[in-house]
């Protein structure tokens, strides 16, 4: 038994490793799209010296995607004392140890599973290592690995995996009639811990749910304990209904386009059909060239058959669910695993505020159809009556065809300009993908040195990025910019750019058009100043724009132009979209009277308090 036992640890152990060393190509790559505000620009995880308080700063600072992620946030600021500053390879390093950590626990989570199932032990020691190398070593990992600022997602899917496997080994001490307190206290501790990662943590109790409603059925030596397994999840299930339909989806709802999108929330479910079978054709035939990494190309879906496939993709997803709950008697473990699948994707494809689709998010979800796909591959073996030694060639096939891709797909996470390349090959539609490619190709040059040598190239992407993707601004805002720099902007790249700030949604991207043409014209690039602040007014007219970006036009039309009468209109702007006694709003009236525009001070001060005396009429 000790040696069994012994020959299972090492069997996960070295799928642990082995999955770590696919990752390896990755590490001498960069910082790519969230890691800039989350951890670049993110001062208070820039710790010089370790020390408790400032590791507190470091956990509690300002976190641009969500609330709750305390522990990655101060784990990003060990990475920085470790590294001695910003060094790509120590944040990739940490989220590849976190990865082969995740690897060696899943694999005592899938041979609890199988053991649970009457699998036998032989069998299971064998299966367990395999399937949670086959999720380790997908290539749809590699994003959530190499992509640093992810490791919010990949941590949170290690603390959930370890309270999964708490509580399977908790309700089979119920299962069994032994006492199992300890285990109980571990859930909790793992699930606070998977929710002080990521905020869709939350979702351990769905998980669970479809534990019980296919491997466990809320079986227990005491048939009081069993009735009241049952009664507490359907308490549990009709509350968390009932704060779904009527706390979450009308804070969330919007029946026309959510604010900084080009898409409602029926449209947005609409997409999610087509955004999940994609992500189940990436996951079932896990080809490279099928994961371009960045999905800003895709678009919303307007309707059932606009476009087609998005009738056929939620017929699909549909006829899945139903195949799980039939079988989930027969197939426990396929059906477990489909409904993992579903239930990890709850939060991200629902009527939330969020992106269409992204890669990292099926890091837990993944385990699902690994568990669904292992579990029909072994009734496949037993119809055909597969002895064990083909049995084990076509695994061990299957595997290293899968590392094979991984390894390929890491390969082009070695350099920014590797993936930068790779990204635009894959995804041509992509504006962040060619906007990528230009910014590399500036930088590699010196960027606003005289004479840089990659001029061209930056904008030659720059070029073939806006007209490949026609609903985004900032591949023309570049090409803009850098044919200024070269002394080739034309008449006609000036008409096409502020056509296309007509036309596109002004979402918060598109948005950003805006200040980097005021850092440009700021910083000495020959803009033409007229077109400069004719775009600035299509873009704060289109846009929603925060009052202190009002200010923030003013003052650049006014220190930075000349035409600094433009401005008041933008001041102007400011007060009226302020919230009662801003203290921005009083800085910026003290700042326009220091440089002697008294009288737009003095207006600007009367518009400020007959604002404030039409909320609370009594104070006059």
């Amino acid at each position: 038994m000790r040696s069994r036992h012994r020959w299972f640890l090492l069997s996960s152990l070295f799928s642990a490793v082995l999955a770590a060393l696919l990752f390896i190509p990755g590490l001498s790559g960069g910082f790519v799209l969230d890691d800039e505000p989350n951890i670049v620009a993110n001062y208070a995880i820039h710790m010089e010296t370790l020390d408790p308080i400032g590791l507190l700063v470091a956990a509690f600072s300002h976190q641009p995607g969500g609330v709750t992620r305390i522990l990655p946030t101060a784990s990003f600021a060990l990475d920085y004392w470790r590294g001695g500053g910003l060094d790509p390879a120590v944040f990739k390093a940490t989220n590849i140890a976190i990865h082969a950590l995740t690897t060696f626990v899943l694999a005592w989570l899938f041979r609890t599973l199988l053991l649970a199932t009457a699998i036998p032990a032989a069998r299971a020691r064998l299966a367990a290592p395999a399937l949670a190398l086959a999720w380790a070593m997908h290539p749809l990992q590699v994003s959530s690995v190499l992509y640093v600022v992810q490791r919010m997602q990949t941590m949170a899917t290690l603390f959930l995996v370890l309270a999964l496997l708490a509580y399977l080994k908790a309700r089979l001490a119920q299962v069994e009639g032994r006492k199992s307190r300890n285990p109980w206290l571990l859930v909790m501790g793992f699930w606070l811990l998977a929710i002080g990662c990521k905020e869709d943590a939350i979702l351990l109790p769905a998980y669970t749910l479809a534990l019980e409603l296919t491997v466990l059925r809320f079986r227990a030596a005491s048939p009081a304990l069993a009735g009241a397994l049952r009664r507490g999840y359907q308490l549990i299930a009709a509350i968390g209904a009932a704060i779904f339909l009527l706390v979450v989806v009308p804070h969330y709802w919007q029946w026309n386009a959510y604010p900084s999108r080009d898409f409602s929330s029926i449209e947005r479910l609409l997409t999610q059909g087509r955004a999940l079978t994609m992500y189940l054709w990436e996951i079932l035939l896990p080809l490279p060239r099928h994961m371009p990494f960045y999905y800003d190309w895709l678009q919303p879906s307007r309707g059932l058959l606009d476009p087609w496939t998005t009738l056929p993709a939620l017929l699909l997803l549909f006829g899945l669910l139903a195949s799980a709950w039939r079988l989930r008697t027969r197939r426990p473990l396929f059906a477990l695993g489909v409904m993992l699948f579903f239930a990890g994707h709850f939060v991200t494809s629902n009527v939330l505020n969020l992106e269409l689709a992204f890669e990292h998010r099926n890091h837990f979800p993944l385990i699902g159809i690994v568990l669904a796909a292992g579990d029909l591959l072994s009734l496949a073996a037993r119809r055909l009556q597969l002895r064990p030694v083909p049995g084990i060639a076509v695994v061990t096939l299957l595997l290293v065809l899968l590392g094979g891709a991984t390894w390929n797909r890491a390969t082009s996470w070695s350099s920014p300009l590797v993936l930068a390349r790779t990204s635009t090959e894959l995804a041509p539609h992509s504006a962040r993908a060619w906007n990528l490619l230009g910014r590399i190709y500036f930088e590699m040059g010196g960027a606003y040195v005289p004479g840089n040598h990659y001029l061209d190239e930056a904008i030659e992407a720059s070029a073939k990025g806006a007209e490949s993707a026609p609903y985004a601004t900032s591949n023309l805002t570049n090409l803009i910019i850098l044919k200024s720099l070269q002394g080739s902007a034309t008449r006609t790249d000036w008409d096409r750019y502020l056509a296309r700030l007509q036309q596109v949604v002004m979402g918060h991207e598109n948005q950003l058009a805006l200040r980097t043409l005021m850092n440009n014209f700021s910083h000495g690039v020959a803009l033409d100043e007229d077109r400069v602040l004719e775009a600035i007014d299509i873009i704060a007219r289109r846009g929603k724009l925060h009052p202190s970006e009002f200010a923030t036009i003013g003052y650049f039309m006014l220190d930075k132009t000349r035409q600094p009468d433009r401005a008041y209109p933008y001041f102007a702007r400011s007060v009226q979209n302020s919230a009662q006694g801003d203290r921005r709003q009083v800085e910026m009236i003290a700042n326009l009277r220091k440089k002697g525009r008294m009288e737009w001070a003095a207006k600007l001060e009367a518009m400020a308090r007959k604002q404030h005396e039409s909320v609370d009429p009594g104070k006059k």
